[in-house]
C-alpha cells in the first residue's frame, strides 16, 4: 500500500479499534477506555505499515490481530500479577475444586471465602486477577508451538474448520475440546459469548441479566473450571 492507502485504512478502521478496546475494558484492569483505544490505534498503525496486498486475509482481519496484541501487551505491562497473587489464585482454584466435589454444585463466593478463611472482598480481588490473567493469555494463545491454538479456535471448531488441517489432528485441540465439553452449560455460554461472539462484559451482562461485575466473576469461574477440566485430562494450559 502507498501512504495514502495506509492513511485511509487507518481512518476506515478506527471504529474497529474502539470496538476491540471496549471488549477488553473493565474497571479491574486499571486502564481507562480511551487509553486502550490509544494503544489499539498504535496496533492499527503497525498493521497498516506491515500489511501486504497479497496476504491471504483481509486487512481488517490482520489489523484485528495487531490491535488486540497492542492492547494486551499494555494490559500485561501495567497489570503484572505478583507471586503472591498467583499463590492466591492457586488456593482459589483448589478451593473451588474441593467444594465442587463436596457439594456437587458450584460453590458460592461466601463458601469459597469461608473455605479459604478470607473475606469476600479478597475473593473479588482474586477473581479479578483470574479474569485479567485469562484476558492476557487464553484470549491470545492457549498452546504455544509451531501451531498456536487459541480458545476461540476451539470454540469455533464445531461450526467451521480451523485454518490448518494439521491443527485439527493435533492432540492438544482434542484435549481442549474435551475439557470444554466437560463444562456446565453456563460456563460454555460465558466462554462462547466472550471469545467466540466477542461480546464485552457489559453486553454479556445484558444477555444474562446480571451486572458487569457478576459477568467478570462468571468468566473467572469458567476459566477456573476449564483449567480444572484440563488437569483432569492430565494436561496443563500454558
Amino acid at each position: 500500500m502507498n501512504k495514502a492507502e495506509r492513511e485511509q485504512c487507518i481512518l476506515d478502521n478506527i471504529n474497529l479499534v474502539r470496538y476491540i478496546a471496549s471488549k477488553y475494558y473493565t474497571e479491574s484492569i486499571g486502564i481507562e477506555y480511551e487509553d486502550l483505544v490509544s494503544y489499539g490505534t498504535m496496533g492499527l498503525i503497525d498493521a497498516a505499515n506491515k500489511y501486504e496486498d497479497d496476504r491471504n486475509c483481509k486487512f481488517s482481519t490482520f489489523a484485528s490481530m495487531k490491535i488486540k496484541a497492542s492492547i494486551i501487551d499494555e494490559i500485561r505491562r501495567r497489570s503484572a500479577v505478583s507471586r503472591n497473587d498467583v499463590a492466591n489464585i492457586n488456593k482459589y482454584n483448589y478451593a473451588v475444586k474441593e467444594l465442587q466435589n463436596n457439594l456437587f454444585r458450584e460453590p458460592t463466593e461466601l463458601e469459597i471465602a469461608k473455605f479459604l478463611r478470607v473475606s469476600t472482598a479478597e475473593i473479588h480481588k482474586i477473581e479479578n486477577n483470574i479474569h485479567l490473567m485469562s484476558t492476557t493469555s487464553l484470549d491470545t494463545v492457549i498452546f504455544q508451538g509451531n501451531n498456536d491454538i487459541t480458545l476461540v479456535d476451539t470454540l469455533k471448531a464445531e461450526e467451521s474448520s480451523l485454518p490448518d488441517k494439521k491443527i485439527l489432528e493435533d492432540e492438544r485441540v482434542e484435549i481442549l475440546a474435551k475439557a470444554i465439553d466437560m463444562l456446565k452449560e453456563k460456563d460454555k455460554l460465558v466462554l462462547s459469548l466472550y471469545y467466540y461472539e466477542e461480546l464485552n462484559l457489559k453486553e454479556i451482562g445484558r444477555i444474562l441479566e446480571v451486572s458487569e461485575s457478576r459477568v467478570c466473576q462468571l468468566h473467572s469461574r469458567a476459566i477456573v473450571n476449564l483449567r480444572n477440566a484440563m488437569n483432569k485430562l492430565n494436561y496443563n494450559i500454558a
